[in-house]
């Protein structure tokens, strides 16, 4: 790899990093008791951006399927589409999250040991997989191919998962929002 590549992969690298932080800080923010909705109704993002992450899956689905066949430009844009309906899917989760009260699940019995299964494990890895999501992507983009099928042969299962456990959580969760 020419030094050039490796500059400018380094700085991608640093990017991701960066932006890993920042997403990681905006879920702590989240937190937060008071909620300010600035006079909007944002009661409508959960089922639009549960339906972004199953969208995802179906991206992820769909380059996978596509490298298997060596369709390389297809991977590609199934991958860039995937990276930006998870992008979409961010800044609605964390819009919904500041400005709106928490849902507490109401199942009673077994189901709220599947439910918080799903959700812990979807929650973890979600804020694991970000800058190795990144990272592979970097990878991917300069045609370091090698070091980007070392990394996404163990990234893209988990991120497979990531986006099939959040429509299954908000299913799970959807009797309960008032």
């Amino acid at each position: 790899m020419s030094q050039a590549t490796e500059d400018k992969l380094r700085k991608m690298d640093w990017i991701a990093y960066g932006l890993s932080v920042v997403v990681i800080l905006l879920v702590i923010l989240m937190r937060m008791p008071e909620k300010n909705n600035f006079g909007f109704d944002f009661t409508w993002l959960p089922p639009f951006y549960s339906s972004l992450n199953a969208v995802v899956a179906v991206c992820l689905i769909a380059a996978l399927y596509f490298i298997k066949q060596k369709d390389v430009v297809k991977h590609k844009y199934s991958m860039i589409t995937a990276l930006g309906l998870s992008s979409l899917f961010l800044l609605c989760y964390v819009i919904y999250h500041f400005t709106t009260p928490e849902t507490k699940f109401c199942g009673e019995g077994n189901i709220r040991i599947i439910y918080f299964f799903f959700l812990i494990t979807h929650i973890i890895l979600a804020g694991l997989i970000l800058p190795f999501i990144l990272i592979t992507f970097n990878r991917g983009i300069l045609m370091q191919i090698a070091r980007h099928k070392a990394f996404a042969r163990w990234v893209y299962p988990l991120w497979l998962y990531v986006a099939l456990t959040g429509p299954i959580v908000y299913l799970m969760l959807k009797p309960c929002y008032q």
